[in-house]
Protein backbone atom coordinates (compact mmCIF):
# COMPACT_ATOMS: atom_id res chain seq x y z
CA UNK A 1 0.00 0.00 0.00
CA UNK A 2 1.81 3.17 -1.20
CA UNK A 3 1.76 6.29 1.05
CA UNK A 4 -0.94 8.78 0.97
CA UNK A 5 -3.52 5.73 2.07
CA UNK A 6 -7.04 6.22 1.23
CA UNK A 7 -10.23 4.43 2.25
CA UNK A 8 -13.50 5.36 1.21
CA UNK A 9 -14.04 8.12 3.80
CA UNK A 10 -10.33 9.63 4.58
CA UNK A 11 -7.00 10.21 3.64
CA UNK A 12 -3.67 9.44 5.95
CA UNK A 13 -0.60 11.32 4.31
CA UNK A 14 2.22 12.75 6.25
CA UNK A 15 1.26 15.61 7.76
CA UNK A 16 2.02 18.97 6.46
CA UNK A 17 2.68 22.39 7.98
CA UNK A 18 -0.77 23.31 7.75
CA UNK A 19 -1.97 20.63 9.58
CA UNK A 20 -0.25 21.67 12.76
CA UNK A 21 -2.67 23.89 14.55
CA UNK A 22 -4.50 20.62 14.75
CA UNK A 23 -1.89 18.32 15.41
CA UNK A 24 -0.80 20.66 18.29
CA UNK A 25 -4.52 20.54 19.52
CA UNK A 26 -4.05 16.71 19.51
CA UNK A 27 -1.90 17.11 21.93
CA UNK A 28 -2.90 20.16 24.34
CA UNK A 29 -6.99 19.04 24.20
CA UNK A 30 -7.69 17.61 27.74
CA UNK A 31 -10.63 15.05 26.58
CA UNK A 32 -7.67 13.73 23.67
CA UNK A 33 -4.93 13.22 26.36
CA UNK A 34 -7.25 12.25 29.14
CA UNK A 35 -5.75 8.61 29.18
CA UNK A 36 -2.33 9.61 27.83
CA UNK A 37 -0.82 11.38 30.69
CA UNK A 38 -2.83 14.95 30.22
CA UNK A 39 -2.34 17.85 27.93
CA UNK A 40 1.26 18.08 26.93
CA UNK A 41 3.51 21.45 28.19
CA UNK A 42 3.61 23.90 26.07
CA UNK A 43 7.32 23.63 25.30
CA UNK A 44 7.05 20.60 24.71
CA UNK A 45 4.49 21.25 21.85
CA UNK A 46 6.64 23.79 20.03
CA UNK A 47 8.97 21.05 19.82
CA UNK A 48 6.88 18.72 18.47
CA UNK A 49 5.43 21.29 16.22
CA UNK A 50 9.06 21.19 14.90
CA UNK A 51 9.46 17.97 14.26
CA UNK A 52 5.95 16.37 13.24
CA UNK A 53 6.04 18.00 9.47
CA UNK A 54 6.97 14.90 6.84
CA UNK A 55 7.64 12.94 10.16
CA UNK A 56 8.08 9.05 9.03
CA UNK A 57 4.91 7.19 9.72
CA UNK A 58 3.49 10.17 10.85
CA UNK A 59 -0.56 10.97 9.58
CA UNK A 60 -2.56 12.95 9.20
CA UNK A 61 -5.82 11.50 9.23
CA UNK A 62 -7.94 14.10 6.74
CA UNK A 63 -11.69 13.98 5.82
CA UNK A 64 -11.82 13.12 2.19
CA UNK A 65 -15.16 15.23 1.57
CA UNK A 66 -13.91 18.53 2.95
CA UNK A 67 -9.94 18.06 3.80
CA UNK A 68 -10.58 18.69 7.33
CA UNK A 69 -7.88 17.44 9.51
CA UNK A 70 -9.70 14.55 11.95
CA UNK A 71 -6.84 13.45 14.03
CA UNK A 72 -3.32 11.81 13.26
CA UNK A 73 -1.72 8.13 13.55
CA UNK A 74 1.35 6.78 14.03
CA UNK A 75 3.22 3.86 13.82
CA UNK A 76 6.68 3.79 15.71
CA UNK A 77 8.90 1.22 14.20
CA UNK A 78 11.27 -0.50 17.70
CA UNK A 79 9.31 1.33 20.19
CA UNK A 80 7.93 -1.62 22.13
CA UNK A 81 10.59 -4.00 23.07
CA UNK A 82 11.59 -4.30 19.46
CA UNK A 83 8.03 -3.88 18.03
CA UNK A 84 6.60 -1.50 15.97
CA UNK A 85 3.72 0.33 18.40
CA UNK A 86 0.71 2.03 16.41
CA UNK A 87 -0.90 5.08 18.32
CA UNK A 88 -3.47 7.68 17.66
CA UNK A 89 -5.61 10.71 18.21
CA UNK A 90 -8.94 12.05 17.04
CA UNK A 91 -10.25 15.48 17.83
CA UNK A 92 -13.40 14.94 19.99
CA UNK A 93 -15.55 16.78 17.88
CA UNK A 94 -14.70 13.94 14.91
CA UNK A 95 -15.61 11.06 17.43
CA UNK A 96 -18.36 8.94 17.55
CA UNK A 97 -17.92 8.28 13.03
CA UNK A 98 -15.73 5.75 13.11
CA UNK A 99 -12.95 7.35 11.57
CA UNK A 100 -10.17 6.22 14.06
CA UNK A 101 -11.51 2.69 13.35
CA UNK A 102 -11.18 3.44 9.39
CA UNK A 103 -7.93 5.12 9.92
CA UNK A 104 -6.42 2.68 12.26
CA UNK A 105 -6.90 -0.53 9.85
CA UNK A 106 -5.12 1.19 6.70
CA UNK A 107 -2.43 1.91 8.64
CA UNK A 108 -2.08 -0.88 10.21
CA UNK A 109 -2.64 -2.51 6.98
CA UNK A 110 0.38 -0.60 5.70
CA UNK A 111 2.62 -1.29 8.50
CA UNK A 112 2.55 -4.96 8.25
CA UNK A 113 4.14 -4.76 5.13
CA UNK A 114 6.03 -1.35 5.23
CA UNK A 115 7.56 -1.50 9.04
CA UNK A 116 6.80 -4.63 11.10
CA UNK A 117 7.93 -7.60 9.79
CA UNK A 118 6.34 -10.85 11.10
CA UNK A 119 8.83 -11.74 13.08
CA UNK A 120 8.86 -8.50 15.07
CA UNK A 121 5.27 -7.43 15.27
CA UNK A 122 3.05 -4.51 15.62
CA UNK A 123 1.52 -3.53 18.77
CA UNK A 124 -0.95 -0.79 20.94
CA UNK A 125 -0.75 0.07 24.15
CA UNK A 126 -3.65 1.62 25.79
CA UNK A 127 -4.86 2.18 29.18
CA UNK A 128 -7.38 -0.51 30.65
CA UNK A 129 -10.05 2.28 31.36
CA UNK A 130 -10.16 3.64 27.94
CA UNK A 131 -12.94 1.71 26.92
CA UNK A 132 -13.08 3.14 23.60
CA UNK A 133 -9.40 2.74 22.48
CA UNK A 134 -9.96 -0.83 23.48
CA UNK A 135 -13.13 -1.87 21.55
CA UNK A 136 -11.38 0.09 18.77
CA UNK A 137 -8.64 -1.91 18.96
CA UNK A 138 -10.63 -5.39 18.67
CA UNK A 139 -12.40 -3.69 15.80
CA UNK A 140 -9.46 -3.51 13.69
CA UNK A 141 -8.21 -7.25 14.92
CA UNK A 142 -5.90 -6.28 17.21
CA UNK A 143 -5.85 -9.56 20.47
CA UNK A 144 -5.24 -8.68 23.94
CA UNK A 145 -1.46 -10.13 24.92
CA UNK A 146 -0.46 -8.37 28.24
CA UNK A 147 -1.22 -6.17 31.20
CA UNK A 148 0.50 -3.99 33.23
CA UNK A 149 0.98 -1.24 35.37
CA UNK A 150 3.37 1.84 33.58
CA UNK A 151 3.15 5.34 34.20
CA UNK A 152 0.73 4.97 37.21
CA UNK A 153 -1.95 3.30 35.46
CA UNK A 154 -3.17 0.02 34.81
CA UNK A 155 -2.09 -0.50 30.78
CA UNK A 156 -3.04 -2.89 27.86
CA UNK A 157 -0.63 -4.20 25.32
CA UNK A 158 -2.52 -5.26 22.19
CA UNK A 159 -0.83 -7.37 19.76
CA UNK A 160 -1.82 -7.49 15.79
CA UNK A 161 -1.46 -11.18 14.69
CA UNK A 162 -0.11 -11.50 10.78
CA UNK A 163 -2.37 -12.63 7.99
CA UNK A 164 -5.48 -11.24 9.32
CA UNK A 165 -6.40 -8.25 7.47
CA UNK A 166 -7.74 -5.07 10.16
CA UNK A 167 -11.22 -4.66 9.72
CA UNK A 168 -12.09 -0.89 8.39
CA UNK A 169 -15.60 -0.81 9.94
Amino acid sequence: MAIPLTTSRLLLRPIEAADVPAVSRLWTDPEVRRYLGGPVAEAEVRVRERGCVAAPGAFSVVRSADAVVVGMVAVAPDAWEGRAEVSYQLLPEHGGRGYAREAVAAVVEWARTEVASAAVGLVAVTQEANRPSRRLLEAVGATLAERFVKWGEPQLLYVFGPGRPPAAR
